[in-house]
């Protein structure tokens, strides 16, 4: 007879882990790992615009954008059971910031304010969404606890809705192709039991994947025109960090098992560490090695990439508090001297 040894199950206070709305739970969802598990909840891909964003004299937890759309997002916390008060708060954010998706994030939901936001989401038209969402925390034994964010209520027909958003209509011919590889492509990443963050595709010739830092992510591309796959770091804004990762080209290649094609783009903002392969997609019976292709580096980037950005982002953060303590001393210096010089020629420096 089999022994199983299970582990017990068991709820956490949210307050055991965010003692404070703004400073911890608000931080912590405004991580792109965070909001990446948020985004698979309600099925819309979320990214951060602005954490405290303001709304005349309010401020709103945290202003959003859908990624290929820019349909603004409000996220409002409430780490307790729902109330009037933060009812009104998220309306007003809306319509400060012409939001058309409004997430309230809540302990526990009252019923009457549920079938407040079913009311609305029923009333208005199909740019007001409003979803309410349970955050919970659990824990098996002693393990770390895991998040899990719970949808309560939602707009009517909303699944549907997103179904729809993805239908063929009004798509070019290279569009249905994009949007039906990328489709297979996540299909078959799936059936693979691979790490990575899978998220919603689009009718377009990329096909980006969250690494759980901000500073950079895994696109995948597809090239009709030159009939090219391609699988790279993309830097959007932080070129210091690029410059960084230069520095260990040989270990990260080493790594990846592969020499790698380093782009900065000093005229542009973001920068590129890119590997590539010939295909076409045009000739689909060769989709699954294509697919096979693009997850395995796609799984090498993940595991590699990650933690050499953690650790050029802190030699960064050292070298810049390095910087300004030297500033500091200088200043420091600065002082002492002009009060000795005032002193010598009998000014009263007070």
């Amino acid at each position: 007879m089999t022994n199983n040894n299970f582990g017990k199950l068991r709820k956490v206070k949210l307050r055991e882990a965010w003692g404070n709305e703004a400073s911890d739970f608000t931080n912590w969802l405004a991580e792109e790992e965070n909001l990446v598990l948020l985004s698979d909840e309600i099925g819309i891909d979320i990214k951060l615009i602005q954490k405290e964003a303001g709304v005349g004299s309010f401020n709103v937890d945290i202003l959003a954008e859908e990624e290929n759309s820019s349909r603004r997002v409000v996220i409002e916390n409430q780490l307790e059971i729902t109330d009037h008060d933060h009812l009104g708060k998220i309306i007003t954010y809306a319509s400060g910031q012409d939001a058309e998706i409004i997430i309230w994030i809540v302990k526990d939901v009252r019923e009457e304010h549920r079938q407040a936001v079913d009311w609305l989401n029923e009333h208005t038209d199909e740019k007001v969404n409003i979803f309410i969402i349970k955050m919970e925390l659990w824990k098996i034994d002693n393990s770390a606890s895991a998040p899990k964010f719970q949808v309560i209520s939602q707009p009517n027909d909303w699944a549907k809705a997103i179904k729809q958003s993805t239908k063929e209509v009004g798509l070019t011919a290279t569009q249905i192709l994009q949007l039906d590889f990328w489709n297979k492509f996540k299909e078959y990443a799936q059936s693979q039991t691979t790490s990575l963050r899978l998220r919603r595709t689009n009718p377009q010739h990329w096909y980006n994947v969250s690494i759980g830092v901000s500073e950079a992510y895994i696109c995948l591309t597809i090239n009709i025109r030159v009939n090219s796959l391609g699988c790279e770091l993309y830097i959007p804004e932080a070129s210091d960090v690029f410059l960084e990762l230069g520095k260990r080209k040989e270990k990260i290649e080493k790594e990846i098992g592969a020499s790698l094609e380093w782009m900065e783009l000093p005229s542009k903002k973001a920068s590129r560490i890119k590997i590539s392969r010939e295909g076409d997609i045009n000739e689909t019976q060769n989709w699954d090695d294509h697919f096979k292709w693009l997850v395995v580096n796609a799984g090498r980037f993940y595991k590699v990439f990650p933690k050499h950005i953690k650790e050029a982002q802190e030699k960064l953060n050292l070298s810049e508090g390095g910087v300004e303590e030297i500033k500091s001393n200088l200043m420091s210096l600065e002082d002492i001297a002009k009060v000795s010089f005032e002193e010598k020629d009998g000014i009263n420096p007070v």
